[in-house]
């Protein structure tokens, strides 16, 4: 009951990769959209947050076939990534990362965000006083501070990304071994007759590993809470 096949360890190792490379390529871009919400008032902000956290009310669907139009071998982008520096992302891995770091992105920013709400903005007055430049300042004051929020945010992230399947099956299929996540391989064994065991054991992994996201998820919240309270 409790032993992977080689397609499941598979699909199992590949939502790994996706995941983590979703996680890795987004953090920057959402550090920045994160800092650019909570530390700065222009016109149209509140279009700006709408359109980070779209993913979270749009049907996965429409948003894997935004993406398609988007960066599909024939979208506006997907073409000139192709054609000019050899990227693609429809039908492969990439594509399935690209697709999780949409959809996991607005989580990402939340949590950082509000990490960034709870700062002593003081802290950062008396560092600029002190000389150090914006720069240096969030580099050695804030980010510290915010160190707990923006690992929840990652973790959040990953365990939306390990879940991906409407965006992903969308925008690159469900390819085994390229693009057939674990979530991927569970919708997949729940079409095949006889193969409820399967589906049932990636079920198993999937909720143990959110289960284990959403617990470090907490955890980080409370001791970035924790970290503000003592400064």
């Amino acid at each position: 009951m409790f032993h992977l096949s080689v397609e499941e360890w598979t699909a199992l190792a590949l939502s790994l990769r996706v995941a983590g490379v979703a996680v890795l390529a987004s953090l920057p871009f959402a550090v920045a959209a994160a800092w650019v919400l909570s530390r700065t008032r222009f016109v149209g902000q509140a279009i700006f947050d709408g359109a980070i956290h779209l993913p979270l009310t749009l049907p996965p669907v429409v948003t894997g076939y935004l993406l398609l139009l988007t960066f599909g071998r024939q979208g506006v982008a997907g073409h000139f990534l192709a054609e000019h520096l050899g990227i693609v992302f429809s039908f492969r891995w990439t594509g399935a990362a690209l697709a999780a770091a949409v959809m996991g992105f607005p989580l990402m920013v939340r949590s950082i965000r509000l990490s960034l709400d709870g700062v002593d903005t003081r802290l950062e007055e008396a560092a600029a006083t002190l000389g150090a430049r914006p720069l240096a300042v969030f580099v050695t004051v804030t980010l510290p501070l915010i160190g707990p929020g923006i690992l929840s945010g990652m973790v959040l992230g990953f365990a939306r990304a390990m879940g991906e399947f409407g965006a992903t099956i969308t925008f690159v299929s469900n390819i085994p071994g390229e693009t057939q996540t674990l979530a991927s391989a569970i919708y997949t064994y729940t079409q095949v007759p006889g193969a409820d065991a399967q589906a049932l054991r990636l079920t198993l992994v999937a909720i143990a590993v959110s289960m284990t996201a959403l617990i470090a998820s907490e955890w980080l919240a409370r001791l970035g809470r924790k970290r503000a309270v003592g400064t």
